[in-house]
């Protein structure tokens, strides 16, 4: 590329990345997770647009360091090739002069980066770096940065930042803010957490083009994928009945993909490029929690604010969803994992897991008002609940909080939006 050119577009990108105002400008607790300090690359992954870049500047704005910056996602860089590496190192020193912080935003639409990254970690740079596609951390970063980098997953806005970004205040739970906590939930449980869907008027322009962009950037363009038509209608399918177990074999049948390997790798990239998230089933025999995986989509926006959505008025698959997000933010801080489970005809939505210890049992359902409901529910829970010797057990709903005792097993009942704006640890 052009040296010039290159250059220019270098002090574009800065003050563009300088200009950039959101409204309401929330903290993320994930930007307690990066360490300036260290020489690990800081490595800021999730779905696209879901706030990487901003709290990635808001850390270096908050450090007040000097810092190179450049953004891979940019249609000018579309040609940029490894060997172009040392001409943009050497134009953002031009630029900024000497440097020890650098910020590389969307770094992986450049084939072999991670060459590039491990040469300025052993020049002790500071790095902080930004990925749409969870190879990032898999075969890419294992491959060549073994022990050199640090993982932080961002997910859209939690419900507590939803609630942070629209000023509701979430203390004291007096009658007018509990009145106003809910009133924010029904708009979170509606549109999600994705941060530019709560100032952006066109929902449904929105979610449709940032759902192309993960299609056509973070896969196609990365996985060379030849037929994308293909992928469309299998990620659709998906984000209609999520969440949902999978049938590798119904769904080649279904969508007419006559290869397995191929169904595999086009489930294997929705899930990189964070779209849609898998959980295992829970058994203490790994071959089964090998198998079964059941499917949540990154965001209930993509669940029904996208063009042909069926989801609707399912409040139930939403909280549901909602609901997972959340414990895989706090699990992240625990080092715990999350299962689904189901024996027979007896089903729990959520396990936390520590090793072979069962750390919390959680059902959803969003009205239990009907017995036949209620009985269903508190089954599952109990079931789950005798099965692993787990004690925290929870049944998350949208009415009032209740301790209930079925056979020996106590069930705390609880509102969903409370149990949202609880701790942002585990909560016991």
């Amino acid at each position: 590329m052009d040296k010039e050119k290159l250059k220019q577009i270098l002090i574009d990108q800065t003050e563009e990345l300088g200009t950039q105002s959101i409204p309401n400008l929330c903290h993320r607790k994930e930007e307690d997770l990066v360490d300036l300090n260290s020489h690990l690359a800081q490595v800021v992954i999730g779905v696209r647009r879901c706030g990487k870049s901003t709290l990635c500047k808001n850390v270096l704005k908050k450090a007040k360091v000097k810092f190179g910056y450049i953004n891979f996602d940019d249609e000018r860089l579309g040609g940029i090739k490894a060997d172009d590496l040392d001409d943009i190192l050497l134009t953002l020193y031009q630029i900024n002069g000497d440097l020890e912080y650098f910020f590389f935003d969307e770094i992986q639409n450049v084939e072999h980066w991670e060459l590039f990254i491990n040469r300025l970690l052993r020049q002790g740079k500071h790095l902080l770096i930004t990925g749409s596609n969870s190879k990032l951390l898999s075969q890419d970063l294992a491959t060549h940065l073994t022990g050199r980098h640090s993982k932080i997953e961002l997910l859209p806005f939690s419900f507590a930042e939803f609630c942070e970004y629209n000023q509701v205040t979430l203390s004291p739970l007096s009658t007018k803010n509990r009145g106003l906590i809910a009133r924010a939930f029904d708009q979170y449980l509606s549109q999600g957490g994705l941060p530019e869907l709560l100032y952006e008027k066109d929902a449904l322009g929105y979610v449709n083009s940032l759902y192309e962009s993960i299609l056509t950037q973070d896969i196609k363009r990365r996985f060379n994928i030849r037929n994308i038509e293909a992928l469309r209608r299998l990620s659709q399918h998906l984000l209609n009945i999520s969440p949902a177990i999978i049938n590798k074999p119904d769904l080649c049948n279904l969508l007419e993909i006559k290869s397995a390997i191929t169904m595999d790798n086009y489930l294997s990239y929705l899930m990189q490029a964070y779209l849609i998230l898998p959980i295992k089933k829970y058994s203490n025999k790994s071959s089964i929690r090998t198998q079964s995986e059941k499917i949540y989509a990154i965001d209930v926006a993509m669940m029904n604010k996208r063009q042909n959505a069926l989801v609707g008025s399912n409040l139930g698959w939403r909280l549901e969803t909602i609901v997972y997000l959340e414990l895989r933010r706090r699990m992240k801080y625990a080092s715990e994992d999350i299962y689904y489970y189901a024996v027979q005809k007896s089903e729990c939505d959520f396990l936390t897991v520590d090793g072979n210890t069962v750390t919390g049992v959680y059902q959803v359902s969003y009205d239990i008002s009907s017995d036949k409901t209620r009985q269903r529910e508190i089954a599952g829970c109990v079931s789950a609940a005798k099965a692993t010797k787990c004690d925290n057990v929870w049944l998350i709903t949208n009415s009032h909080n209740e301790t209930i005792e079925y056979q020996n097993i106590k069930i705390k009942c609880i509102s969903a939006y409370e149990w949202l704006i609880g701790t942002n640890t585990i909560v016991r």
